[in-house]
């Protein structure tokens, strides 16, 4: 049994098939069969109507399935596996050919990028999700402030002649999240996102 305790935002679960049509029954009959075919949900923050001791999930839908966000939850001995956030090398194939030269300039710079949003879940599930206004979304560890401020800049680079809005959250080694665009900016007090909340932390205090 996978441990849904060390599961970090944006991580993945997977579970059996016969755990998710237990514990997704009467909630969108177009997803029953969602983990027949290997797809994942997603870990979410906790909410004040979900189960003691269940575990919160997520699973945002394509387009063409309505493009709701459904909230369900699951016992931890349901999940299988987590998995972190597709590697971007390995979601590559899933996005458009307009998006393959921007693509390639990220990995050049660092290799081990992830993503998450449209290009992770087509990539995931082999469903339409990415449409013509899709933002590129990346997630991207950060050790230390000082390596923060490299891959912004390289960042804001390829930016400049992306076809596409470049969307990245900067990971700090304890899993913590800032926009990559309010890090570049002057502001001393910076929106971050943990697990358990969204808070406003000292820049200094982001990273080691």
């Amino acid at each position: 049994m996978a441990d849904p305790a060390a599961a970090r935002r944006h991580d993945l679960a997977y579970l059996t098939p016969a755990a998710w049509r237990d514990h997704v029954a009467g909630l969108e009959d177009t997803v029953l069969d969602w983990a027949d075919f290997g797809r994942p949900a997603i870990f979410r923050r906790r909410l004040c109507g979900d189960p003691a001791g269940a575990v919160p999930l997520g699973l945002p839908l394509p387009p063409g399935m309505g493009r709701k966000r459904l909230a369900l939850s699951c016992p931890p001995d349901a999940i299988r596996w987590v998995a972190p956030p597709p590697l971007l090398r390995d979601a590559r194939a899933a996005a458009p050919e307009a998006w393959q030269t921007v693509i390639d300039a990220l990995l050049s710079r660092e290799p081990a990028w992830r993503c998450f949003g449209s290009l992770a879940w087509q990539h995931l599930t082999g469903l339409p999700y990415l449409t013509a206004t899709s933002d590129l979304d990346l997630l991207i560890p950060c050790p230390t402030q000082a390596d923060a401020a490299r891959l912004t800049t390289a960042l804001a680079e390829i930016a400049v002649e992306a076809p596409m809005r470049l969307d990245a959250e900067l990971l700090s080694p304890a899993g913590a999240g800032v926009q990559w665009r309010e890090w570049m900016s002057d502001a001393p007090d910076l929106l971050v996102k943990t697990a358990e909340a969204t808070t406003l932390v000292p820049r200094e205090g982001v990273f080691p």
